[in-house]
C-alpha cells in the first residue's frame, strides 16, 4: 500500500509542476522586464535576454527543459538575484516548517485536551463552553486571530514582539517569543475543527459495548479510555488532520506576511510582486511536493492505529 501511494506522487508532482508553469506562462509576469529591473531595455536587449533563456522556443520544448531541470533538482535561477531558486528555498523553508510544526504541535495538543474533556463532560457545562469556544474558533480566520494578538499580547500587555524572527542558534527563548503569537494564530482555527471531530469520535467510541464490557469487568476507566478508546477514535481525526496540515502550510504565507518572518510565504510575496516567476513556482511546487509528503506520512499514521486497514493491505 505504501509503494502504491508513493507511485502516486510522480503523475501528481508533474501534475502541479505542469499546471504551475501553464499559469506562470501566461501570467502578465515578464521576467525579461524584471531582469533590466525597470532600466528602460532596448528591444535588441529583450530579444537577447528571451534567445539566451530559451523564452522563444516552443511551449512543450520549455516544459520539457524544465521537468528536466526539476528532476535534477534544479528549481532555475532568479532574475532578480541571480541566484538559485534552490538557495533562496532552502534558506526561507526552515523558518516556515518550524511555524508549521511548532503550530501543528499546539492545535493537536489543545485538539486531544478539550476533544477528550468534551466527551468525557459530555452534555454538562464544561463540554458545552468547549462546544462554543470551538465553534468561534472554527469561524475565526488567522489574519484577524493574528491581528488580536499582536493587539493584546504584544502592544498591549508587551509579552511578545509584534514581529521579527530570532534564530535558535542565537537564542532559544528568543525563538520561542518570536514564534509563538505567529503559532498560536495559525494553529488556534485548526485545533477548534479538530477537538469539535475528536469529541464526536470519543462519544461514539464510548456508547459501544466493549466499554461498558471492558469497566464492567473490572478495568479503570482511564485506562479503557487511554488504551482503547482514544487509540479508535482517533482514526477518523487522523484523515482531517492530513487536510488540515494542507491549511497551516497555505495560511503561514499570510502569517508571515503580518509578523515579518522571513520564510516561503514572504519569499513568494516578493517574487509575485517583483515578477521574478523562477521564484514563484519553485516555492509553489516546494510547497506541493511538501503537502503531498505529509499526505503520505498521515498515511502512514493510519495503518499504525488501524489494525484493520493494515490487515486489509
Amino acid at each position: 500500500m505504501l509503494l502504491r501511494r508513493i507511485l502516486v506522487l510522480v503523475p501528481l508532482v508533474l501534475g502541479v509542476a505542469a499546471f504551475v508553469f501553464i499559469v506562470m506562462r501566461f501570467s502578465n509576469s515578464k521576467p525579461e522586464y524584471a531582469y533590466f529591473q525597470g532600466a528602460n531595455p532596448t528591444p535588441e536587449q529583450i530579444h537577447q535576454f528571451q534567445v539566451e533563456n530559451g523564452l522563444l522556443d516552443p511551449l512543450p520544448l520549455r516544459y520539457l527543459r524544465f521537468i528536466g531541470d526539476l528532476a535534477r533538482g534544479d528549481l532555475g535561477t532568479s532574475v532578480l538575484t541571480k541566484k538559485p531558486v534552490l538557495e533562496s528555498v532552502t534558506t526561507a523553508l526552515p523558518l516556515t516548517l518550524q511555524l508549521t510544526l511548532l503550530g501543528l504541535l499546539i492545535a493537536v495538543v489543545l485538539a486531544l485536551v478539550f476533544g477528550v474533556a468534551g466527551a468525557l463532560f459530555r452534555d454538562r457545562w464544561p463540554d458545552q463552553v468547549i462546544r462554543v469556544v470551538s465553534l468561534v474558533g472554527v469561524a475565526a480566520p488567522a489574519f484577524w486571530l493574528a491581528l488580536l494578538m499582536i493587539q493584546w499580547l504584544a502592544v498591549g500587555q508587551g509579552l511578545f514582539p509584534t514581529g521579527g524572527y530570532i534564530n535558535p542558534a542565537d537564542s532559544t527563548s528568543g525563538w520561542l517569543r518570536s514564534m509563538t503569537l505567529p503559532a498560536l494564530s495559525l494553529s488556534l482555527p485548526v485545533a477548534a475543527q479538530l477537538t469539535r471531530i475528536i469529541r464526536t469520535s470519543m462519544v461514539e467510541e464510548l456508547d459501544r459495548d466493549y466499554v461498558r464490557t471492558a469497566i464492567g469487568s473490572g478495568l479503570p476507566p482511564i485506562v479503557v479510555v487511554g488504551r482503547n478508546v482514544l487509540r479508535n477514535a482517533l482514526i477518523n481525526p487522523l484523515t482531517v488532520l492530513g487536510l488540515r496540515i494542507g491549511y497551516l502550510i497555505g495560511g503561514a504565507v499570510v502569517i508571515e506576511q503580518i509578523y515579518g518572518l522571513p520564510g516561503m510565504g514572504q519569499l513568494m510575496i516578493n517574487a509575485v510582486r517583483d515578477g521574478d516567476p523562477a521564484v514563484v513556482q519553485g516555492v509553489v511546487l516546494t510547497v506541493a511536493i511538501g503537502f503531498m509528503v505529509v499526505n503520505l506520512l498521515v498515511d502512514v499514521l493510519y495503518l499504525l492505529v488501524n489494525p484493520r486497514l493494515r490487515s486489509a493491505a
